[in-house]
């Protein structure tokens, strides 16, 4: 029902209370009390602050295990021998080193391939050209195809793991090396490489405050929920590919006609298919190209938007995982979770805009 009005310009109706004020006196309604902090909210709030609190007193080193193997590519290598070491060590990155100037030159990835892919898929002319390309070669292809540039992020290794996490998330990298200074010549030295999910589960084993995050999904602004990339089991491996690279993302969940759930492309996948420099198998669909997957494949993990940070923690505690695919109870697809949204929200989360700008 519309509100009266009189042609006179006076209000038709006039509230009681206005004739308590003095004339003059303002008529903003005062805000509103603060909403008090409930239990859940306080818990929530305490089990970010210690997570924080453990990340700036823990250096990357912390995380390193014992005994770990290190494989650095020089950039006079050939993309097709890199290609075949990552594979016969099971890894999916290494950091570049440039033997003329003895220094670090940047973090080889799953990326890099896919946008040579790219590129040759756009340059046919050129394919006869690929088992002959080195890896400093890597920036004419991006430049050619104006993507993001290779990762050259870096950290020293006595710094806190608080300053990585948030170079990872300013620079949006999933992994960043540990640079030294070695002491004798001055020359910087890689030490490791840290990822996302190692600091995660190195925080779900040793803060034991994350049992605290008692917060359903639902109600924290993590994840991405809204234009969402998918694909089809038939849909084809190049199709993807292009998706991958316009929308710099690092998965494309696989739904059937109902919208159901049924796997997750990942950009590892595209390394399986060229392993053996038989780029034929990028002719393939989705679904032909998910059976090559080797049998220790893990599998994807699956959430609900009623699922609890500190279930996501506890998953991250004892299984190797990378993103969440969030489903409804007829498993369709509702959003996507990633170790980027995680750490972003474990560092962020209530900090005010200065500290997410700083």
């Amino acid at each position: 029902m519309s509100g009266l009005s009189v042609n006179s310009g006076h209000s038709g109706y006039v509230q009681p209370s206005s004739y308590l004020r003095r004339r003059g006196q303002s008529q903003a309604m005062p805000s509103p009390p603060p909403k008090p902090e409930t239990a859940i909210d306080r818990d929530q709030r305490l089990a970010l602050q210690r997570m924080r609190d453990f990340l700036k007193v823990r250096t990357s080193y912390d995380v390193l295990p014992l005994s770990f193997r290190l494989i650095i590519f020089d950039t006079s290598l050939l993309v097709k021998k890199s290609l075949a070491i990552l594979v016969q060590n099971g890894i999916v990155s290494a950091p570049l080193w440039d033997s003329k100037t003895s220094t670090f030159a940047g973090l080889l990835t799953t990326s890099d391939y896919i946008n040579l892919i790219q590129y040759y898929w756009q340059h046919p002319d050129k394919v006869n050209r690929i088992d002959q390309f080195k890896l400093n070669s890597l920036r004419e292809i991006e430049k050619a195809l104006n993507v993001s540039p290779l990762e050259t992020a870096s950290i020293h290794p006595l710094k806190p793991l608080y300053e990585a996490c948030r170079r990872m998330l300013e620079t949006r990298a999933r992994r960043i090396p540990l640079v030294d200074i070695d002491d004798e010549t001055g020359r910087a030295m890689v030490v490791s490489v840290v990822t996302q999910y190692r600091i995660l589960k190195f925080v779900a084993v040793n803060v034991h405050e994350t049992q605290l995050l008692r917060k359903p999904l639902r109600h924290l602004n993590l994840g991405t929920y809204k234009g969402l990339e998918t694909a089809r089991m038939e849909t084809s491996v190049f199709d993807v590919i292009h998706q991958l690279v316009a929308f710099n993302i690092s998965s494309v969940p696989i739904l059937n006609s109902d919208g159901v759930v049924t796997n997750v492309f990942e950009a590892v996948d595209v390394i399986t298919l060229i392993k053996g420099g038989n780029y034929d198998d990028l002719n393939l669909n989705v679904g032909e190209a998910l059976q090559k997957r080797p049998e220790d494949f893990p599998g994807i993990y699956t959430c609900s938007i009623d699922d609890r940070l500190d279930t996501i923690f506890d998953t991250i505690r004892k299984s190797r995982v990378h993103r969440f695919v969030v489903i409804n109870e007829d498993s369709q697809l509702v959003g996507v979770l990633t170790l980027s949204d995680i750490l972003e929200y474990i560092l962020l989360e209530g900090e005010g805009e200065d500290a997410k700008m700083g």
